[in-house]
C-alpha cells in the first residue's frame, strides 16, 4: 500500500503559477509505476490532467493543460511534482495525486489503485 499526500494548493490570480507536490510513503519500491494528477471541479467529473510512467519518464497531458503544466518526479524525496504555469480560472479544482495505474487509459481514474486526499487550487480572474 502506498500513501500519497498532496500539498502546494492555494489561491492565485490568472496568469500565475503554482507547484503541487505529492509525497509518497509506504510501499514505495523502485519498481516503475504510472503516476498521475487528476482534478475535479464542483459538479464535474474527475479528469486526468497529467501522467508519467516512472520507468522511462514518458509523460502524458490533457489538451487543456498541454504547454502550461509539467509533471516530474523527485526520486530522492519520493515526490511527484505538478508545475502549473499560466493558470486560468477554469483550472480551479481540487487536484489529486494517483499512483499505481493498473493499465488502460492514463486519464481514467478507475485505472489507479492509490489516491491522495486532494489539494484545492483557486484561480481568480
Amino acid at each position: 500500500q502506498v500513501q500519497l499526500v498532496e500539498s502546494g494548493g492555494g489561491s492565485v490570480q490568472a496568469g500565475g503559477s503554482l507547484r503541487l507536490s505529492c509525497a509518497a510513503s509506504g510501499n514505495t519500491n523502485s519498481n516503475a509505476r504510472m503516476v498521475a494528477w487528476f482534478r475535479q471541479a464542483p459538479g464535474k467529473e474527475r479528469e486526468g490532467v497529467a501522467a508519467m510512467y516512472t520507468g522511462d519518464r514518458t509523460k502524458y497531458y490533457s489538451d487543456s493543460v498541454k504547454g502550461r503544466f509539467s509533471i516530474s518526479q523527485d526520486i530522492a524525496d519520493n515526490t511527484i511534482i505538478l508545475q502549473m504555469n499560466s493558470l486560468k480560472p477554469e483550472d480551479t479544482a481540487t487536484y489529486y495525486c494517483a499512483a499505481d495505474g493498473t493499465g488502460g487509459y492514463w486519464y481514467r481514474s478507475e485505472n489507479y489503485k492509490n489516491w491522495g486526499q486532494g489539494t484545492r487550487v483557486i484561480v481568480s480572474a
